[in-house]
């Protein structure tokens, strides 16, 4: 027990023990050095606006026609809620040594200093996935990278990273082809811009 007049506080120790669960939870690097997809909210709009479209279209086709119930009409409802699931964009982030890729069912981390392969999967949607020593794995759209040249830095800095420490068995063939196409890109910019196309 306590003599009287002497109070335990233990505001300090509950803000020690936040802090360390923030540090954790945070991803690696500071917030100065992070790189955001740019174009993720005019994305985001299109997916939206693909979608309000498409229901529109067919709650108006449907009303035109005489056949609009609450049945077909939940089902027209679903199905524009369907195709902004489909066509939501992730949210690509990256700094010194880590990249987030956040998407409606959460977000993955990979280590991008510890990479150990980079893959090109070909499908429906390109995408390039990426895994590390302690068994994180994103996927992201190789399209991010090439409209924002602060990712692709900060992956391409740290991909050389991963090959130097020997981690990336796998997947400089993949970084190449982004690396070429951003190159293309940037030169059909360049001639755009300066008239020369």
């Amino acid at each position: 027990m306590l003599p009287p007049g002497i109070r335990v506080s233990t505001v300090g120790v509950m803000e020690r023990r936040n802090d360390a669960r923030k540090a954790l939870d945070a991803p690696l690097g500071s917030p100065a050095e992070v790189a955001h997809d740019r174009l993720w909210a005019q994305d985001l709009r299109s997916s939206i606006r693909c979608a309000a479209a498409l229901l529109i279209l067919l709650l108006l086709i449907d009303w035109a026609a005489g056949t609009l119930t609450t049945l077909r009409a939940t089902l027209w409802v679903s199905l524009g809620l369907l195709l902004f699931l489909v066509l939501h964009p992730n949210r690509v982030s990256a700094g010194e040594g880590w990249l987030v890729s956040r998407g409606l069912r959460g977000a993955r981390q990979v280590r991008t200093d510890h990479l150990v392969s980079v893959r090109c999967m070909d499908g429906v949607g390109r995408r390039l996935v990426l895994r590390d020593t302690f068994g994180a794995r994103v996927e992201i759209d190789p399209r991010v990278l090439v409209s924002n040249p602060a990712l692709w830095h900060r992956l391409d800095e740290d991909a050389r990273v991963s090959a130097l420490r020997g981690s990336l068995t796998c997947g400089e063939t993949a970084l190449r082809r982004v690396s070429e196409r951003i190159d293309r890109e940037t030169a059909q910019t360049v001639f755009k811009v300066s008239g020369l196309d």
